[in-house]
């Protein structure tokens, strides 16, 4: 996956290094730890989707990773076809051993012998790909589901532009991704040791409202709360940093911090245990869900008036 230059009529939320996101997540292993919150969003943007009648027969996960969110969407939805795209190919690799480890050889003899019974085979197609640029045709897929990745891109507005051209009409998008006071414990403590960015400048949720619309959806509807993660140790609290992916912005320090600097930064985090000692991690969780309209007009600019004749 390569960067993609700035465009003029595109707005960027940070500016994100495509290739050190790629590199932040070479390595599952080093993730492993985070695996919690995203489960955790998961099992919330579920509950959402139960909200929702929505069929589908065809499913993209944007930001698959190693493959957690396609296991529970082919159980809600058997029937369906499975797509998981993510920008790391080392987690595309985790996701096919998690997948063919799922698959005992029971399961496998079953599909083969009683497929109306077990529905589609249950083993997702998995591609390595750019949010912003798929390797899908115009209505490819039924549902485009997001779990936590979203704010890796440096132009959110161009990916739901993409996502909405991949989407069939009356196609669902659900995501969630990191808002601004993700990390604000963080933020302020590397504030006390330097300058530097060490924590991303996380899009607010109303401006991705803004983008849903103007990339063309209908009806967006955009919620958002806030989960506390509480440490026992500094160690611990930022391993767990490190497990949510880093620091990918093309303005991040190169060099290490020095020391004293590093200390600093430290001592602010023990100064911000609460009464039961534990300190504190707050991780603002935005969710979105948006359905692609009817067009308003054909190919050739005539508008297109829809007419419902009154139910007798």
């Amino acid at each position: 996956m390569s960067s993609l230059p700035p465009q003029s009529d595109s707005k960027l939320s940070a500016p994100i290094d495509l290739n050190r996101v790629r590199d932040l997540f070479s390595d599952p292993v080093r993730t492993l730890e985070s695996g919690f919150l995203r489960r955790e969003v998961a099992t919330r943007m579920h509950e959402r989707l139960a909200l929702v009648k929505i069929a589908p027969t065809h499913v993209l996960d944007a930001g698959c990773g190693e493959g957690a969110d396609l296991a529970t969407l082919q159980k809600r939805f058997p029937q369906a076809a499975m797509l998981g795209l993510d920008a790391s190919s080392a987690m595309l690799a985790a996701a096919q051993e998690s997948q063919v480890a799922g698959l005992s050889s029971m399961n496998r003899l079953l599909q083969q012998w009683l497929p109306a019974v077990m529905g589609r085979d249950s083993g997702a197609s998995l591609v390595c790909g750019n949010f912003a640029q798929l390797p899908l045709g115009i209505n490819a897929v039924d549902l485009v589901w997001s779990n936590l990745a979203l704010h890796w891109h440096p132009q959110p507005d161009r990916v739901f532009v993409e996502w909405r051209r991949v989407l069939r009409q009356d196609g669902l998008l659900m995501f969630s991704c990191f808002g601004p006071d993700t990390f604000k414990e963080l933020r302020a403590a590397f504030a006390a040791a330097d300058a530097e960015p060490h924590v991303l400048p996380f899009v607010d949720m109303h401006d991705f409202g803004d983008m849903l619309v103007n990339a063309g959806f209908s009806t967006p509807v955009m919620d958002m709360e806030t989960l506390t993660v509480t440490y026992g140790s500094v160690e611990k609290l930022m391993a767990d940093v490190r497990a949510m992916g880093g620091n990918p912005l093309d303005t991040r320090r190169r060099g290490l911090l020095g020391k004293q600097a590093w200390q600093r930064a430290m001592d602010v985090l023990e100064q911000s245990r609460r009464a039961d000692g534990k300190i504190p991690l707050t991780f603002e969780v935005i969710y979105g869900h948006a359905f692609r309209p009817a067009p308003r007009a054909t190919a050739s600019g005539e508008s297109i008036i829809r007419f419902d004749p009154p139910r007798k």
